[in-house]
């Protein structure tokens, strides 16, 4: 290679660095460029060989020599090699590729500082003039080899960092894929216009304190103007401020816009849901990762359902979650969009045990929604506090859905489930409150229990309904029986706070267990 080729390239690798360093387009990138064993610091050494090579001689003979091309083929051959590498890399740090650029270093690093030994080596033979220079660059390349270490551990850090950068943004782009809505600047506005102690009465309310404790359904009906969005971002703010350290316990939340409608399809706020609690994870769950690339390649939407079950698999990642709907009024009623959302709000509840809160003016078809899932939810509770109270014994399970019918509120309910007994003395417990509740009736009712009772127990052989009716109708005074006297069996029983039964099949009334 001709001398003007040979200084056109370092002139360039000396314009690149420049321009790298002038720049800094590659930021922290530039570090691991001038370590020890990086691209300008072999720059250096390769440039330092030619300099060497270069400078003048002093005497007659080696003035002569100096008018000779003072580099052969093969050692040309080898400064070029190794400049262009290095050329390379720093072309791509200024094109910011850290990946490539990683890969690159580590390629030719080794095959650098061979090619630049030899190079020494062959000047150092022929010229004991640049001793000095090439003692110099001998501790250059001790350096460098002490320095791989280093160097390695630099570069994995760069790595690092250009991965969890790459995860951070793809994990961003899933994120405005699922939806590109987002609540969090509607919830500081609304924050910001509330006045000091304003929803205090609310989350100091035994109706809150209770959600917050049982972590059911909270539903806050109320007139245009009445300040439900205000109350829905003081919620927001307690539940977020309460367990903004605590990563098990997820929060999302929804305001309904009737001026957005178009953009809030039930597909749309599932997504919203979905979004919110993906961002309270640590990393991006497989299951959103798994639905978008379902679609990314062929550039489709994921369905109602598709979102709905992604939903409850995140959902189920949490211990608990909290889901605030406010003025669910608002939400696009065409295609029944309003109802198949709340329909399916209602099923990740029941399917992950999520809180839900949300607010609505009186709208007929809201508040019948609202009271079908709270008598289901009450149902499923009751169900599940007898089941473990009971143990399997089927004869208490009974008696304690006996005493839960005089219990006409839902908080009474509840009180009374927290109080059923269990163990060896459950029994006695419940006979007890079943003679209270009987000894509570009216007169004539406690009256006719007693009679029953007393009937079935000291009768020699069981008897029928039809049997125990006509007994009751006969009058001593009487020589015909009145029809008109006869009790109907199925008030006999009701009367008798479950300690009595009749089986179906043979008619036979009696105690509904030998221990009563």
């Amino acid at each position: 290679m001709d001398p003007l080729s040979t200084t056109a390239s370092i002139i360039t690798i000396i314009q690149l660095s420049s321009e790298a360093i002038k720049k800094d387009v590659v930021g922290e990138t530039i570090k691991a460029l001038e370590a020890p064993g990086a691209p300008l610091y072999w720059l250096g050494i390769a440039l330092s060989v030619v300099i060497a090579k270069l400078k003048p001689k002093k005497g007659l003979k080696k003035a002569l020599l100096a008018l000779k091309w003072p580099f052969d083929e093969k050692e040309v051959g080898k400064i070029i090699s190794t400049i262009e590498r290095e050329k390379t890399l720093l072309a791509l740090a200024l094109t910011n590729d850290c990946r490539k650029l990683i890969q690159e270093i580590k390629k030719s690093s080794s095959k650098n500082k061979a090619q630049l030994a030899e190079l020494i080596a062959a000047v150092e033979g022929s010229s004991k003039e640049s001793e000095s220079q090439f003692a110099e660059l001998k501790d250059d390349l001790e350096r460098i080899q002490g320095s791989q270490a280093d160097l390695k551990d630099g570069l994995d850090q760069l790595h690092d960092r250009q991965h969890n950068r790459e995860a951070t943004e793809k994990r961003e782009a899933i994120l405005d894929w699922l939806t590109p809505i987002d609540y969090a600047p509607q919830q500081s506005d609304f924050i910001t216009r509330r006045q000091v102690g304003a929803g205090r009465w609310l989350l100091e309310s035994t109706d809150f304190q209770e959600w917050m404790k049982t972590g059911k359904t909270l539903f806050c009906p109320g007139i245009p103007g009445a300040g439900k969005t205000i109350l829905t971002s003081v919620v927001v703010e307690e539940l977020n401020t309460r367990f903004q350290n605590n990563k098990s316990i997820g929060v999302a939340y929804i305001y309904c816009n009737f001026w957005r409608q178009d953009e809030q399809k039930a597909e749309n706020l599932l997504a919203s849901l979905l979004k919110q609690l993906t961002q309270g994870q640590s990393s991006l769950p497989d299951s959103v990762k798994s639905l978008y690339d379902s679609h990314k390649d062929q550039r489709t939407r994921p369905s109602f359902d598709e979102i709905s079950r992604t939903l409850q698999s995140v959902a189920a990642m949490y211990s608990r979650v909290f889901i605030i709907v406010n003025t669910l009024d608002e939400c696009q009623v065409s295609d029944g969009c309003r109802m198949r959302f709340l329909s399916e709000i209602f099923n990740i509840q029941a399917k992950c045990q999520a809180s839900l809160f949300a607010t609505s003016r009186f709208i007929l078809e809201i508040n019948e929604k609202f009271k079908e899932s709270m008598r289901s939810e009450l149902q499923n509770e009751i169900n599940a506090e007898i089941i473990k109270a009971v143990d399997g014994m089927f004869l208490l399970a009974q008696l304690h859905l006996n005493l839960l019918k005089g219990k006409k509120s839902p908080k009474a309910i509840r009180t009374a489930l927290e109080k059923l007994p269990t163990g060896s003395e459950a029994y006695d417990y419940a006979y007890k409150d079943a003679m209270e509740r009987i000894e509570g009736q009216l007169a004539d009712e406690e009256k006719l229990v007693k009679q029953v009772l007393s009937w079935i127990i000291c009768i020699k052989r069981p008897l029928t309904t039809s049997e125990l009716e006509h007994a009751f109708a006969v009058e001593t005074e009487e020589s015909q029986l009145d029809e008109e006297n006869l009790c109907r069996v199925e008030d006999m029983v009701s009367v008798c706070a479950g300690l009595v039964t009749v089986d179906g099949k043979s008619g036979i009334i009696w105690l509904v267990h030998y221990t009563t």
